[in-house]
């Protein structure tokens, strides 16, 4: 298995334990949760059941029938006509088995089981809390895409179920260095800097990634997922977001909105463009952050208020960048498309992100893994009437270090050495003078260049005080 480490520490901790334990495994769709516990345990399971999306409640406890009958090895399956009966019937399975042995139940798709009305989690609440938590030997699991529900009805429970989940287990989009180790146990032995650009277009997630065929190019390959007929992540967008929330079509509104304006957007300009506020906005924006869709980024100097929210799901962008606006009829878009000059801004924003999604990289790389720092964005602000001019200035990335030191880091993405200009410097230089005036920081600045293959040595490239490369990223 690539990377999962920690989570598959979680779960030999289930198996060690000496009480029953319940476990929740949740995160976006895509990411491989079903895949981390099927083959932890090996597909050795006291009981095994997956929801049926947009089934009705007596659909899906037809199919938890024939379940219960396949692990108890019946030749009829139970008639059930509602979960207090189904859940009477699970006990009645785990008493069946050996007392000495740990008992391993997996309940995939966990929201989609809760049909309006159902009772659902009623009487899983009573399973757990008058039975299986009495004992020493069930280990309960249970996995969902849709975190929003994960969270609302199981983590954050008012009910029976307050407090009663013992573990956790957020499953998170692979980084560079695990993209990496994806791609080469597929066979695909590409260099870093074509795994990067595979990365700013499928993200860390895993079942995306597990269709990349590394005997064509990235580009052949992004045509023939994207851009040729029937391609298999043409229509992913779609059935995206509604698997995952209910009211999808307000989530995806505000997804649109972050990728239109690339830099970010503050809740308040989020509520102005897509006519969405109070608690509406609130959730969404929390659920959509939750599932790794955006991030909010703290000013510098203001943790919370004004934050910043971005669009950080890189096939979302992707696809509203290059294949929602068009109607292709080239099944080699990409490969006609290369030199085009969009092609090479684009990749210069998602760069950013890629960067923004591994802070704790480049904090090795800087040497400043160990020291407590914050990570934030920056804007100047604009001009009061009679002053002088300032030109507008933005920095993705700021690093706050408890050693009274402030990285200001500018990202750069480029095939070659990055070579800084005369010009290019005195900009620098006169950002980080209306940063330090404007925040009125006491601290020691400094610039952090963040590339892909270094600086090119020059007469102003002692501008940079310290250097993160592409590969670094990889760390």
């Amino acid at each position: 298995m690539i990377g999962r480490k920690q989570e598959q520490q979680q779960l030999q901790a289930c198996l060690d334990s000496n009480q029953s334990e319940f476990l929740i495994v949740y995160g976006r769709r895509r990411i491989g949760k079903t895949y981390l516990v099927r083959e932890f345990f090996h597909n050795q399971f006291a009981f095994s059941y997956v929801g049926g999306h947009q089934l009705t409640k007596k659909e899906q406890l037809q199919y938890f029938a024939e379940a219960l009958q396949e692990y108890s090895n019946t030749l009829v399956a139970p008639s059930l006509n509602d979960w207090h009966a189904a859940f009477a019937y699970l006990k009645e399975l785990l008493k069946s088995k050996p007392e000495e042995e740990r008992k391993v139940l997996f309940i995939d798709e966990m929201p989609w089981i809760d049909t309006p009305h159902s009772d659902f989690v009623k009487e899983l609440e009573m399973f757990w809390n008058g039975w299986a938590a009495t004992r020493k030997d069930i280990i309960l699991i249970a996995c969902g895409s849709a975190t929003s529900w994960m969270t609302d009805h199981l983590l954050s429970n008012q009910g029976g179920l307050h407090n009663r989940i013992t573990r956790q287990i957020y499953l998170r989009p692979f980084t560079l260095q695990e993209t990496e180790s994806l791609l080469e146990e597929s066979g695909c032995h590409w260099d870093r800097f074509q795994i990067t650009q595979c990365y700013m277009v499928l993200g860390g997630v895993p079942y995306y990634l597990k269709m990349i065929d590394g005997r064509q190019s990235l580009a052949q390959n992004i045509d023939r997922l994207f851009f040729e007929k029937n391609a298999p992540l043409r229509n992913e967008f779609q059935e995206l977001y509604p698997a995952l929330f209910n009211n999808s079509d307000k989530y995806i509104t505000i997804v649109e909105a972050l990728a239109a304006k690339r830099e970010g957007m503050e809740k308040t300009e989020i509520s102005k463009t897509t006519k969405i506020s109070g608690g509406w906005l609130t959730k969404i924006l929390t659920n959509l952050e939750q599932c790794d869709f955006i991030v909010g980024y703290s000013r510098f100097g203001n943790k919370v208020k004004n934050a910043i929210y971005r669009l950080t799901d890189f096939y979302s962008l992707f696809y509203l960048k290059f294949v929602a606006p068009h109607n292709h009829n080239d099944t080699h878009f990409w490969m006609h498309s290369l030199q085009a000059p969009g092609i090479a801004a684009w990749q210069g924003l998602t760069y950013k992100l890629v960067c923004l999604s591994h802070v704790e990289q480049i904090k090795r790389k800087l040497g400043i893994n160990g020291i407590l720092t914050s990570v934030s964005c920056w804007r100047n602000k604009g001009q009061a009437t009679g002053e002088e001019p300032k030109p507008r200035t933005q920095i993705d990335l700021v690093i706050d270090r408890a050693d009274r030191i402030i990285n200001l880091c500018e990202v750069k993405f480029t095939n070659e050495p990055y070579a800084i200009t005369s010009d290019y410097a005195m900009r620098l230089r006169t950002r980080m003078a209306i940063f330090k005036t404007e925040t009125k920081t006491r601290k020691a600045v400094a610039t952090t260049f963040i590339t892909t293959f270094g600086i090119l040595p020059g007469k102003h490239s002692s501008i940079a005080q310290s250097e993160v490369t592409m590969d670094d990223l990889y760390g």
